[in-house]
């Protein structure tokens, strides 16, 4: 949907590779803002987690 939404306004593309471009810099948007996202519940779980690491290792 958010490639489409995307290639839309660009109703005739230069080339193959302009489409592929598109796409690709659009995937990596998609990346970058999921791999901030913290799941939900994460966060009590990653403080015990932090917890039992340096209990562990330190």
């Amino acid at each position: 949907k958010e490639i489409r939404k995307r290639l839309k306004p660009m109703n005739s593309l230069s080339s193959l590779e302009a489409a592929e471009k598109i796409v690709y810099l659009t995937i990596q948007d998609f990346n970058e803002k999921w791999a901030e996202r913290k799941l939900r519940g994460f966060a009590e779980a990653q403080e015990a987690l932090q917890r039992m690491f340096e209990e562990r290792y330190n």
